[in-house]
């Protein structure tokens, strides 16, 4: 990264950085400009853990990191830039909002559950209604899902095979977007853990 704010850092889909940690006081931060982001850990125990989903405007506070810092991969086109902040800001936290809410959806009783949760929760964080469907800019590979939902690949294949079936997800050719229906959302329960 460079330590020059005016000049933002620009990575392709399916690319990833690592992110060092701050010193503690010094109010480090990036900023997404554009696109979408995921953040995960790059500790060995823990390797590719998702941490958060961050869009334009969202901030992560590198001071915060562990000592192995964060690994920042985009999934759609990405810019951020470095800044320098107070770092007594303790305002809105997307990352720490991101890990709440996905060790929420976690905690459901099935995978099922787990994965309707999840495509609510990104579509109402990341995505827009266009028409009969709920668009998400950017796709998520099953293994991906699998680790975002506590379950395996197997069971998240399994799982969206059922979803794609019943016309409640549709992945279009040579398109990098997925498709929700509103149903699916609506019918959530993540709507009851937002309450």
């Amino acid at each position: 990264m460079t330590d020059d704010p005016m000049i933002p850092v620009r990575i392709p889909t399916g690319q990833s950085v690592l992110v060092d940690p701050s010193p503690k006081g010094s109010g480090r931060c990036i900023e997404v400009m554009e696109g979408i982001a995921r953040v995960y850990c790059p500790c060995e125990e823990t390797e590719g853990m998702t941490l958060a989903f961050l869009q334009s405007g969202d901030k992560l506070q590198t001071e915060r990191l562990c000592s192995e810092g964060v690994c920042v991969e985009a999934l759609t086109p990405l810019s951020f830039t470095t800044k320098n902040g107070d770092s007594n800001d303790l305002g809105f936290d997307p990352v720490n909002e991101w890990t709440l809410q996905l060790l929420r959806i976690r905690h459901l009783g099935n995978a099922e559950q787990r994965l309707q949760a999840l495509f609510a929760l990104l579509v109402n964080r990341l995505g827009r209604r266009c028409g009969n469907w709920c668009h998400l800019p950017f796709r998520l590979t099953h293994e991906r899902i699998g680790e975002l939902i506590g379950s395996t690949r197997v069971t998240s294949t399994r799982l969206i095979s059922r979803l794609r079936t019943a016309d409640l997800l549709n992945v279009p050719n040579g398109e990098p977007i997925l498709r929700v229906a509103p149903t699916l959302i609506e019918t959530s329960p993540f709507s009851i853990l937002a309450a």
